[in-house]
């Protein structure tokens, strides 16, 4: 096979094709997302943004494998989510996900370090190489002179940096960020949204961000907009 072949037959590290989401409640069946498609590899920045309710961090839990689907195809690097347990899919997400939310879930008990190694301590535990890995990210946001603290010792942003190092240090394919910088003021979004983006490329990971902010969206390669459950190109 020749490499024109390869790259032609190669499958996405994210496929969705069809995917639909629905909510059934005391008005009836509301659609969420519409027939939805989208194919991304590792080293793409898509940027996805939409009025609230538009279905935004719903797509993206979907995508996470923290929902389900009510029809349509996913299909993560190269697995196919709907054939494994609860427990492969906590096992996979730990091992080839990291996730950001607008809200850090630093857990207040645990030093800045013991933080950024929870997922570690979740799946395979903790190494020397890994412990390593955590300072690195740290000095990298310039946190290194904060390992021992607190969370409520830190601000909004460097709260926010500890999460950031928290979802790559199991050195994950694929980043989720939910409304990163929400929480934030102007100066410090824009911080954390460009180290978000310069710490993807330098990992060459995927990068998925849903996000009310225009400015953030701007920042990346792709940017695509949830329309009445549809999501197409930013206008």
């Amino acid at each position: 096979m020749n490499e024109s072949t390869e790259l032609s037959t190669k499958k996405a590290d994210i496929s969705l094709s069809g995917l639909s989401k629905d909510f059934t409640g005391v008005a009836g069946q509301l659609s969420i997302l519409r027939n939805v498609d989208l194919s991304l590899n590792r080293g793409a920045a898509l940027a996805v943004t939409g009025p609230s309710g538009s279905g935004k961090s719903t797509l993206l839990y979907i995508v996470g494998l923290l929902d389900e689907l009510t029809a349509g195809k996913v299909e993560i690097l190269g697995s196919d989510p709907a054939s494994m347990s609860e427990s492969e899919l906590a096992k996979f997400r730990n091992e080839h996900m990291g996730f950001i939310f607008q809200d850090h879930h630093l857990l207040p008990q645990c030093t800045v370090l013991e933080n950024v190694l929870i997922p570690l301590l979740a799946g395979k535990g903790v190494t020397d190489a890994d412990e390593q890995r955590a300072h690195e990210l740290l000095k990298r946001v310039g946190l290194a002179d904060r390992v021992t603290h607190r969370p409520a010792q830190l601000s909004g942003g460097e709260r926010q940096r500890v999460a950031v190092c928290r979802a790559l240090v199991n050195q994950p394919e694929i980043l989720l960020a939910d409304e990163p910088t929400g929480n934030l003021d102007r100066a410090t979004a824009d911080s954390v949204g460009d180290l978000l983006l310069e710490l993807s490329r330098e990992q060459n990971v995927l990068l998925i961000c849903v996000t009310h902010s225009p400015e953030l969206a701007g920042r990346f390669s792709q940017h695509m907009e949830l329309r009445d459950g549809r999501l197409e190109p930013a206008l």
